[in-house]
């Protein structure tokens, strides 16, 4: 329940800071903005304050902005969304987008100055064998075990219990009980577990009998001046791997007709934090950072309804010379909005049957 409250929250704040944005750049040009909204109606109660209505909203998740013009009303009128030039058109709608890079950035910053998880190459002593991946219905998966556990022993049928000191002892113990029942003792945060797990005799190609990748896992600090410039460039990486993420599950939906399994809707999400808080708050800090980002990304797509499919028309307009009839873009917005929806309670479904 905790966990749950806390995305709900953590996801309303990354939607209002996006919000946000096309907020403070629409009144910094002069746009008239009508509302800003937070949670969404039936509307509980509101305010007039210069000329923009706050209202606070029944459904506790995120917002919204409304502003004049942007559905194409008031061409003619100088405070309207629909009367600007394209470039301060283009300035409001990226402006949410920059928003949550904006709070990533600070998010990632802040990570890197508590400690941030990192990848070494070579035993450092007192560094233990954590994972770092588990693949869908593997038999790690199904034992329970999750991104940062750290594997502490592992214990055979026979009773002969291993010390984990790197990864070869991993293989080795569950190549020497493939098809027969094995005992891994793993730390999760401050708490030492104990999974019960069957090693595949044999299994998918790049996955092995377990199903997880295992890397030595440290915490890495960085001194105060120096962490929004790690910060900086954990946010570019993140955009760069959320971007080529985004184009092979595109490729795969177009390509194969079905959305891979990898891919997380609102159940992954609230599972996936779920492990992620019991390791610290640095992680739940990198955890929130990346959503950031993939809001962000997300939001720029050039798909209709998405800030990046509203450019995606100021972008025609400045080729053809003349605005395209705000009708006609309002319905490929309309048609967007419903299969953006369907994607989510299809994601939504494959979340629910892997995890339950």
């Amino acid at each position: 329940m905790v966990t749950l409250i806390l995305i709900i929250f953590f996801i309303s704040i990354l939607i209002l800071v996006h919000e946000w944005g096309h907020f403070y750049s629409a009144q910094r040009l002069g746009v008239k903005v009508e509302e800003f909204g937070i949670g969404f109606p039936p509307a509980l109660f509101s305010r007039m304050k210069n000329g923009v209505r706050y209202s606070f909203n029944a459904l506790p998740f995120g917002g919204f902005v409304k502003i004049f013009g942007e559905h194409g009303e008031g061409e003619k009128n100088k405070a309207s969304f629909a009367s600007r030039p394209v470039w301060q058109r283009f300035i409001i709608l990226a402006a949410g987008v920059f928003m949550n890079f904006f709070l990533a950035w600070v998010l990632f910053s802040l990570g890197a100055g508590i400690g941030i998880p990192q990848i070494i190459d070579e035993q450092t002593h007192g560094v233990p064998v954590s994972i770092i991946g588990v693949s869908p219905r593997s038999p790690a998966d199904h034992a329970g075990l999750r991104f940062g556990d750290q594997v502490i022993e592992m214990r055979g049928p026979d009773g002969v219990t291993l010390r984990i000191e790197s990864e070869k002892d991993v293989r080795d113990v569950t190549a020497a009980y493939r098809g027969e029942e094995i005992t891994i003792f793993a730390k999760r945060g401050n708490v030492l577990k104990e999974f019960h797990i069957t090693p595949r005799v044999s299994s998918p190609e790049g996955e092995g009998p377990l199903g997880v990748s295992i890397a030595w896992l440290t915490v890495a600090r960085s001194p105060w001046y120096e962490a929004p410039i790690d910060g900086l460039r954990t946010l570019g990486r993140s955009v760069l791997v959320t971007v080529e993420g985004l184009g092979l599950i595109l490729s795969d939906l177009f390509s194969k007709g079905k959305v891979p399994a990898e891919v997380s809707g609102p159940v992954g999400i609230f599972f996936f934090a779920q492990d992620i808080r019991s390791l610290g708050f640095a992680y739940f800090l990198q955890f929130i950072g990346i959503l950031s980002v993939n809001l962000g990304v997300l939001n720029f797509l050039p798909i209709p309804a998405l800030d990046g499919g509203r450019v995606l028309f100021l972008i025609f307009e400045k080729i053809k010379g003349r605005r395209i009839s705000p009708e006609l873009e309002n319905r490929i917005h309309t048609i967007g909005f419903a299969l953006l929806i369907i994607l989510t309670l299809l994601v939504t479904y494959h979340d629910i049957i892997r995890n339950f």
